[in-house]
């Protein structure tokens, strides 16, 4: 069976249960496991694959709970430190009527636009390089990581160890860019950290927003030939338009799932964890092959399109007999 390390934050989704922008009434707040590469972990293990998570969470009663939601989900939580003395961290979300979600702040002192850093410290800041246990590596097909941890330096210190063993080992490197700048203390500063890994990955997930920033581009294809030694590329658009993918020399589009979404928290990290399980199930040599490649990437759509099904990133059903009725309903419909 395939094994998926991820690394990075972990915390819990603090999600309004009304939607809109109620300012008036204390708005109630439905606490669920969160943080991108928790999401990817919680999804290739429904989907079938082994899951491992390293991170860091605070020595509290949430970073406890966290701990015992991951090991409950059957994922491997050996690498999840706990920091003696900085909090487990919280974010808090609101949700339009479409669904769609907007980050609010760490605190229920919410952060009218979130344009600014709230932050003060969180212990997934603080993951330990020394602490990764190697062993993981050894046996991993596919390393996942995002660019909240390459903000803060212990957290990048450990992203780097990381990356290392993955080429010490040979496991796939997949980056999903994921900007959030309300975490970055000096988001002026990302763009060129965030580029210190272009040679470190084989893939690349990004929106359509983070493409234009950081390549001037769109086209999956372009992004692709700009870094030639990725294996991968995939640019969404957040349901609003086709996802662009390059994979394995085979370049397209596939449009989105029209789906009414409840909640749309960790819908793009569904779609990473629909990829790897996919890239694990068919094979890196299958998907040069152009129907193959269209098939993973409209497998991975759908896996996004169900995870906005319910409140929180992790709530919804994504197994694997769960994507196949969607995926038949769809063609039926």
């Amino acid at each position: 069976m395939a094994r998926v390390i991820c690394i990075g934050e972990l915390l819990w989704d603090y999600v309004a249960t009304a939607t809109g922008n109620t300012n008036t009434v204390r708005e109630q707040w439905s606490p669920q496991l969160g943080g991108a590469p928790a999401n990817v972990a919680c999804g290739v293990q429904q989907l079938g694959l082994t899951a491992a998570l390293l991170s860091c969470v605070g020595r509290d009663e949430l970073g406890q709970a966290l701990i015992k939601a991951v090991s409950d989900r059957g994922i491997e939580s050996q690498g999840i430190q706990q920091h003696s003395l900085l909090p487990t961290r919280r974010v808090y979300i609101r949700r339009d009527a479409e669904g769609d979600r907007r980050v609010v702040g760490f605190s229920e002192t919410v952060n009218p636009d979130a344009t600014q850093n709230a932050a003060t410290d969180f212990a997934d800041r603080h993951i330990q390089a020394q602490a990764l246990p190697v062993s993981l590596f050894e046996t991993a097909d596919y390393l996942v990581l995002g660019t909240v941890a390459w903000a803060a330096p212990e957290s990048r210190m450990a992203l780097i160890q990381a990356l290392e063993l993955a080429d010490q080992f040979q496991v796939k490197v997949f980056l999903d860019v994921n900007w959030r700048p309300l975490f970055w203390q000096h988001p002026e500063a990302a763009p060129g950290l965030i580029r210190q890994l272009w040679p470190r990955i084989d893939f690349l997930k990004l929106s359509r927003a983070e493409a234009q920033w950081l390549f001037g581009t769109t086209d999956a294809a372009a992004i692709a030939q700009t870094l030639d030694s990725l294996e991968g590329v995939w640019v969404t658009a957040g349901g609003e338009g086709p996802i662009s993918y390059y994979l394995s020399g085979q370049v397209g589009q596939v449009a989105p799932f029209p789906v009414t979404a409840v909640d749309t928290t960790g819908a793009g990290d569904s779609f990473v964890a629909g990829l790897i399980a996919q890239l694990c199930q068919q094979g890196l040599a299958a998907a040069s092959q152009a129907a193959i490649a269209q098939e993973i990437t409209t497998y991975a759509a759908a896996v996004g399109a169900l995870s906005t099904q319910a409140i929180g990133a992790n709530a919804a059903r994504l197994t694997p007999e769960a994507v196949a009725q969607f995926l038949l309903q769809q063609r039926v419909a």
